[in-house]
């Protein structure tokens, strides 16, 4: 015992206790910290369950799938045009419906940002979807949820897979043209803006190129690729990875002079089918975009995953499901929010 007393009252030993002690308590505020932003982020996503509206509104998702059907058939384009939308708004703040909001006095909206105006469309279709839900269950089912359903049913309609969404989001209060200017990517961005772009919001190099396969329905704009016909990188040359006969092809529809807010289709194969072409036509040099040729014309990770969902179709739609949740998940950057009941303005 007094043995026991010496080891334990000894001024060394005293010490390194003392230090012993202080490394402990540091090493359980660091891991209190990070389970605490682990523990927001979770409550930041918890409210979010599959079947949300299974007693509140159990025809939402119904309304949202008889509307999509209907506004497709008018104009098949509808398809892409909406689950851009979605792409759009979660990227910029997180899924809250702030895309959807128009400009106030008070508040430029993102509708004008730069990636934006004269770009993203279909916002009709959505008001389509909130009238009939209004309809259906006044002031119950938000808009950022229609973003969801909608995109999700875009590509099911389309030929794509299907899966259970998670719903349960509030709308933002407010948008933010900055935000948006600042965070959305340029046509003309490389792969280490992109890849560095979805890291930030913890998605993988798999997400981007899922996602970006998003691409097989839908339309570009000459604007977009003006550069890369006729200066690509300020050589005044084309860009030299654009498939001969393709950029033939291109030439013809955007020549010098044209309407740039003329349109043509991302996938040539088969633009209104949601399928594994859009890689296909990767692999051959044939895209449309800046932004998704360099996917595949620069080597590395994002390359090989195009040359694999080229040739298994149903590893990009199983990818691509799991993409497009995580997508679905990113939670706004303000806990605030309402149901709105009109997607164009707050309450």
């Amino acid at each position: 015992m007094k043995v026991f007393q010496k080891w334990v009252f000894s001024p060394v030993m005293s010490m390194a206790l003392q230090m012993i002690a202080i490394m402990f308590i540091c090493y359980i505020i660091i891991i209190s910290s990070s389970g605490d932003t682990e523990s927001r982020r979770h409550q930041q996503q918890q409210h979010l369950y599959k079947g949300f509206y299974r007693d509140s509104c159990p025809m939402a998702e119904a309304v949202v799938r008889s509307v999509m059907e209907m506004a497709i058939k008018r104009e098949p384009r509808n398809a892409a045009s909406v689950l851009r939308l979605q792409y759009h708004d979660c990227l910029v703040n997180g899924c809250d419906g702030s895309v959807l909001l128009d400009e106030t006095p008070n508040m430029a909206g993102e509708k004008n940002a730069l990636s934006n105006i004269n770009s993203l469309r279909a916002y009709d279709v959505i008001d389509e979807i909130k009238d009939a839900l209004e309809k259906a269950c006044p002031g119950t089912v938000s808009c950022a949820d229609i973003l969801i359903i909608a995109a999700r049913d875009a590509v099911t309609l389309s030929g794509g897979p299907f899966w259970e969404v998670y719903l349960g989001r509030k709308d933002s209060l407010t948008a933010s043209q900055d935000d948006s200017n600042d965070i959305m990517p340029s046509p003309r961005a490389n792969v280490t803006t992109l890849v560095q772009l979805f890291k930030s919001f913890d998605l993988s190099v798999t997400d981007l190129v899922a996602l970006s396969g998003t691409h097989t329905i839908g339309k570009g704009r000459c604007f977009s690729i003006m550069f890369r016909l006729y200066n690509q990188s300020g050589s005044g040359r084309p860009d030299p990875t654009i498939n001969r006969e393709y950029r033939n092809y291109l030439d013809m529809q955007c020549p010098h002079g044209v309407d740039e807010n003329a349109t043509l289709d991302l996938d040539m194969g088969s633009p209104t089918q949601f399928d594994n072409s859009y890689f296909k036509n990767l692999v051959l040099g044939r895209g449309l975009l800046n932004s998704d040729q360099v996917l595949f014309s620069t080597p590395g990770e994002t390359r090989d995953l195009i040359y694999f969902f080229s040739q298994d179709e149903s590893a990009f739609f199983s990818n691509l499901i799991e993409s497009m949740i995580k997508l679905g998940n990113l939670p706004p950057s303000k806990d605030n929010g309402e149901i709105r009941k009109n997607c164009r303005r707050v309450n």
